[in-house]
């Protein structure tokens, strides 16, 4: 018997025992094509050489140093990289050790600044149905996956809800795109005139829904228009990037391809590549002045924050995207990858919907293409899927309950940023044969 307290208790997972770029490897020397980098985390895939190299330099030098008494070199350039490249006005860094832990502390942060600038009934905080923020209770409590808010029900904050942008359920037959965007959007508007926008502190959402919605973009104009409503009442705004953030749609923020900047930006996943646990977020430089006008101190703090070895390893990661010219991989290959999804299941009896942008794609499966209509929860069709693609060694990413807790089924697509033109072959193949398992 394991002494480890597995998530699933019941089921016997393999070993894995070494990893090989785009492959994972179990201890029976199986070999898994990681297509969705565990939770997109995985973006340089495994064992890259640059960043073992200056992760070993790292703790050969500094493993840690606590950031209430030290700054350190890795913490500092790391900064600066994520900044150089960031939408005007980003201007602070703050680093943790997770991509829960970045929300909590923008929880923080956007209360702390309506504090310091003597506002401080803005407590209340609006986000989106159908999201995914993070598995603490505060984190919770703002996204709405009921299947994981359930047994905690009890315990969460009220937090206002409004429509996600899920256009292929939800987009009307006499609106067009945009119009479903502005329509969906001034829900916000509405929503905190009803609060009262003196008790409203921030608003918060994914530029490209992730877990729970299977990467359902942004329609054009939609982000923007968020950020107007925001600033007429003067309401944060916080883009969580920490699924579909760091490159993974071929920007290295997400919003940047729909020219909205928010106030804060979380980000995770793609940061570190899963090479060591790191974080963090960005602040719009209104905060940063904000608080060093008033009480000149960051509220907030935790024990890893801004950790000197995972900074490094995080810097490293950068560095790699940047001189391998990344960012345009994950658009070519993306686009490849899409055309060759689209092919193989466009008209797919089972596949409803292809969705995303770059290397986050989504795929909802249907009982029915022409009608929408969604699998039996029961049947747990995601889980499936994922099953019989690990049985062909391909790691996808499932998903349940994506129209409204409790009915849908989707996978994510999230495969490395050095993904090769035959590994997409490979991806679309093993995953057409586990598909045809899962639906028979």
């Amino acid at each position: 018997m394991s002494h480890v307290l597995h998530r699933a208790l019941k089921k016997t997972l393999p070993v894995a025992v070494k990893g090989e770029g785009a492959y994972i490897i179990d201890s029976a020397g199986k070999r898994y094509l990681d297509a969705s980098g565990g939770p997109a985390v995985s973006c340089l895939g495994h064992s890259h050489p640059k960043v073992i190299e200056a992760i070993a330099r790292q703790a050969s030098e500094l493993a840690y140093g606590y950031t209430l008494f030290f700054t350190s070199p890795a913490m500092e350039q790391l900064a600066d990289r994520l900044v150089e490249q960031a939408p005007d006005g980003l201007e602070s860094a703050f680093f943790v050790a997770g991509g829960a832990e970045a929300v909590e502390s923008a929880i923080k942060l956007a209360r702390q600044y309506h504090l310091e600038r003597g506002e401080p009934s803005r407590k209340l905080f609006i986000a989106r149905r159908r999201s995914y923020h993070g598995n603490t209770l505060s984190t919770l409590a703002l996204g709405e996956d009921v299947t994981r808010r359930a047994p905690y029900e009890a315990l969460l904050a009220k937090v206002e809800h409004i429509s996600n942008c899920y256009e292929y359920r939800d987009r009307r037959a006499d609106e067009s795109a945009e119009q479903y965007g502005i329509r969906i959007a001034d829900e916000l508007d509405v929503a905190i005139r009803m609060l009262g926008p003196e008790n409203v502190a921030a608003f918060i959402a994914e530029p490209v829904t992730g877990a729970s919605l299977g990467c359902a973009p942004p329609v054009p104009g939609y982000l923007k228009r968020l950020r107007e409503i925001c600033d007429r009442h003067g309401v944060l705004l916080i883009f969580d990037e920490v699924m579909c953030g760091m490159g993974r749609t071929g920007h290295m923020y997400a919003c940047a391809e729909d020219g909205a900047t928010p106030d804060i930006l979380t980000m995770a996943k793609g940061l570190g590549g899963g090479y060591a646990p790191i974080g963090g977020l960005l602040a719009h430089r209104r905060i940063r002045d904000a608080i060093a006008a008033g009480s000149g101190v960051l509220k907030h703090g935790t024990t890893y924050s801004g950790h000197t070895l995972s900074c490094a390893a995080a810097l490293a990661v950068q560095d790699v995207i940047a001189e391998e010219g990344l960012l345009r991989n994950v658009r070519k290959m993306g686009g490849l990858l899409r055309e060759r999804l689209e092919e193989a299941f466009g008209q797919h009896p089972h596949i409803g919907d292809i969705r995303g942008r770059g290397l986050f794609l989504g795929l909802e499966l249907v009982a029915d293409r022409e009608t929408k209509a969604p699998f039996d929860p029961a049947r747990k069709t995601w889980l499936r899927l994922r099953d019989a693609a690990m049985e062909r060694g391909l790691i996808c990413y499932p998903g349940g309950g994506c129209i409204d807790g409790k009915q849908g089924d989707h996978i994510v697509l999230a495969p490395p940023y050095n993904l090769t033109e035959a590994q997409t072959g490979e991806i679309v193949d093993k995953l057409a044969a586990a598909l045809a398992a899962a639906t028979a």
